[in-house]
C-alpha cells in the first residue's frame, strides 16, 4: 500500500484531479527561536546524488530545528518561498532548500541526506522500496500543487497549437521543419531537460509514448535554461513547467482527436488540459515533527497562496469546510495518482528531476 496524503473531491466530478480536496492546515504558532534561510539553489548537480550501496544504512539528515529539502527544479523557487514563508512564521526554524531534479532529491531521501524529496513526478516502484529497506519507513507522498507542462515556443512564433501526435512526430525527428506543421519554412531546434528531471520523464511518457529523443535535441540543466534558450530562438521549441514564461509562449495543445487546450489554471483543474499533472513531496514514513509542520503549512491557505504566487496553481479546495488534518494523521491512500499524472520510467536513471 502506497502511503500519501490523501485529497479527496466529490465522486461526481468529472475533474481529471477528482482525486483531491485540497486540504487547509492552519498555521503554527512562533518558535522562539532564531530564524535563518538555508542555501537556496536550483543549480543542477551533473554527478546527481546516487542511493546509498545495497545494504548501506541511510544516515538520518533531519534536527528538531533544521530541515534539508532537496529535488524538483521545477519546484525549486516554490521551495523556496515555501521556506521563506515557513520560517518567517516559525522562529528559529531553518529550512535548507536546493534543486538537482526530482531524481537527485529521491536520491537523497533514500540516501538519509534530505528529510524532504521535491518531485514533479511520481515516485517509482523500486523507489519505494529503496525508501522502506534503507529508512526504515514507507514513503510518503503529499501532492501539493498541480502544474500545467506547457509547451514552449519563442513569443513572436506563428505557431498557436499543436496535437500530442504533433509533437511526438517533432521531438522524435520524424517532422523536422515548421512547415510540416503550419509554420514556416525553417528547420526546428528541439530543446529539452536532462534525463534524470521529472519533468523529461514526464514528456517522454505522456507524449513520446516511452520512445527516444531525436538525436539532435539540445538537452540542458534546468527549465530555466531550456525557457532561456527558446527566447532567444525565433525556431526552438521546448517543455517545461507553466511557472517559466518568461520571453516566450506556451502553446494550446491537443489531445489526439480533440481540440487545442491552453494551459491554465480551470483546464489543469478539471483535466481538459492534456500534460496536467501534480507536485509532490514526499517524507520517509508518515512526516512527523518539523517535516509535518512544514507540509502542514505548504496545504495551508498560506502556502497555497505562494504557490498562485510562482505561477503554479494551487490544489483545488471544496468551500470553506475542506480542512486538513496534519500530514502525520492523513490515512494512508490506495488509490493510484490519476493515469495522466503516472510516473515516467526513463531507462537507467536515478529518479527523475524537475
Amino acid at each position: 500500500m502506497r502511503n500519501h496524503t490523501a485529497f479527496s473531491t466529490p465522486t461526481s466530478s468529472p475533474s481529471l484531479f477528482g482525486a483531491i480536496v485540497a486540504p487547509a492546515a492552519a498555521l503554527l504558532g512562533s518558535l522562539a527561536l532564531l530564524t535563518s534561510l538555508g542555501a537556496c539553489s536550483g543549480r543542477h548537480d551533473p554527478a546527481g546524488e546516487q542511493p546509498a550501496a545495497e545494504g548501506q544504512a541511510a544516515q538520518p539528515a533531519a534536527s528538531a530545528t533544521t530541515l534539508t529539502i532537496k529535488g524538483s527544479d521545477t519546484m525549486v523557487i516554490l521551495a523556496q518561498r515555501w521556506a521563506e514563508g515557513f520560517m518567517a512564521a516559525n522562529s528559529g526554524a531553518t529550512l535548507q532548500v536546493s534543486g538537482g531534479g526530482s531524481g537527485t532529491g529521491i536520491a537523497a531521501l533514500i540516501n538519509g541526506t534530505a528529510d524532504i524529496a521535491n518531485a514533479s513526478r511520481p515516485m517509482k516502484d523500486r523507489e519505494r522500496a529503496q525508501v522502506l529497506e534503507r529508512r526504515g519507513g514507507e514513503a510518503h507522498e503529499t501532492r501539493v500543487a498541480l502544474d500545467a507542462l506547457a509547451v514552449y515556443v519563442q513569443a513572436g512564433s506563428p505557431i498557436q497549437s499543436l496535437t500530442i501526435p504533433q509533437l511526438r512526430d517533432i521531438f522524435r525527428g520524424t517532422v523536422t521543419n515548421w512547415n510540416q506543421v503550419g509554420g514556416p519554412d525553417h528547420e526546428i531546434v528541439l530543446y529539452s531537460r536532462e534525463n534524470n528531471s521529472g519533468t523529461y520523464a514526464y514528456f517522454k511518457e505522456h507524449v513520446l509514448e516511452d520512445m527516444d529523443f531525436a538525436a539532435n535535441v539540445q538537452t540542458l540543466p534546468g527549465t530555466a535554461a531550456v525557457i532561456n534558450a527558446i527566447s532567444r530562438d525565433p525556431f526552438g521549441i521546448g517543455y517545461g513547467g507553466i511557472a517559466y514564461a518568461e520571453g516566450v509562449r506556451p502553446i494550446r495543445v491537443a489531445a489526439e482527436g480533440g481540440e487545442p487546450v491552453e494551459p491554465n489554471l480551470t483546464n489543469a483543474t478539471n483535466g481538459t488540459y492534456p500534460l496536467s499533472r501534480f507536485l509532490y513531496v514526499y517524507t520517509a514514513g508518515a512526516p512527523s515533527g518539523l517535516a509535518q509542520r512544514y507540509i502542514e503549512y505548504v496545504l495551508s491557505e498560506a502556502g497555497q497562496s505562494i504557490v498562485e504566487g510562482v505561477g503554479y496553481y494551487p490544489l483545488p479546495r471544496e468551500g470553506a469546510a475542506a480542512e486538513a488534518a496534519p500530514a502525520a494523521e492523513a490515512a494512508p491512500a490506495a488509490e493510484a495518482a490519476p493515469a495522466e499524472a503516472a510516473p515516467a520510467e526513463a531507462a537507467a536513471e536515478p529518479a527523475a528531476a524537475e
